[in-house]
């Protein structure tokens, strides 16, 4: 397994507020996580942070002691992204610079043939396999709500003004209910893990050309191109062949 990664500040923003780790090639654990923070001074770039950090440390503290099953592997994922959540929330609390501050999250394990995925928000996760490009997690937005609801169409919600409305993030609530689930993940699939800096810079089809061409260097690349889009926001990319 070899897994590419690259952060970038993009064209307009001030600060990179995304944050994201990928385990080694050694390491016992095959863990992938993404966050795209949102707050005021700092507040995102704290936000991200503490999620990454919250959810590894949670998941690499507690992996030896679970069961290798699904559902414990699962519920392992929940748990961290639980506590990320009030830790974030806590530091909101603490500090007036940091309140209202929230971060989406993407977690993955793979292990045994299976990619394992906690998300919350629109950053996204997507498997590559067999020329298909198909998204795996479904953005916590406002527009995917009326996407879903039949109210507008997938191309109108690409350039819908109210895109970026999170129905759902880490850290603005006590409370916070992530989404799931366990896909296959073959040999020679490939997975991409990415802010919304990326996709809403990059369209799908540009996102699977530049994958197929040379997925080593995909990261570079789809940064490259989100910039020469406009690079609105920062931008994050993981790839795991």
């Amino acid at each position: 397994m070899k897994a590419f990664a690259r952060s970038d500040i993009g064209k307009v923003r001030e600060m990179n507020q995304d944050s994201l780790f990928i385990s080694g090639p050694d390491d016992e654990v095959k863990l992938f996580i993404v966050a795209d923070g949102m707050g005021g001074y700092k507040g995102g770039e704290v936000a991200s942070k503490l999620a990454v950090d919250s959810t590894k440390s949670y998941i690499l503290n507690n992996f030896a002691s679970i069961k290798k099953e699904k559902e414990a592997i699962l519920d392992l994922i929940r748990n961290a992204i639980e506590y990320a959540n009030m830790v974030i929330y806590e530091k909101s609390k603490e500090i007036e610079d940091y309140s209202g501050m929230g971060t989406t999250i993407d977690i993955c394990i793979i292990l045994s043939g299976r990619v394992y995925i906690g998300h919350v928000g629109d950053s996204r996760v997507y498997r590559l396999r067999k020329q298909f490009l198909r998204k795996l997690t479904v953005d916590h937005n406002y527009v995917e709500q009326l996407v879903k609801q039949g109210n507008i169409t997938k191309e109108e919600a690409y350039n819908h003004p109210k895109k970026n409305m999170l129905t759902k993030a880490l850290g603005c609530t006590a409370f916070v209910e992530p989404d799931v689930m366990v896909k296959g993940f073959q040999k020679d699939d490939i997975l991409l893990m990415c802010t919304d800096g990326l996709t809403n810079m990059v369209k799908e089809d540009g996102i699977f050309e530049i994958i197929t061409k040379n997925p080593e260097d995909a990261c570079n690349v789809l940064i490259e191109k989100a910039n020469e889009n406009g690079g609105l926001d920062n931008i994050t990319a993981v790839i795991i062949l």
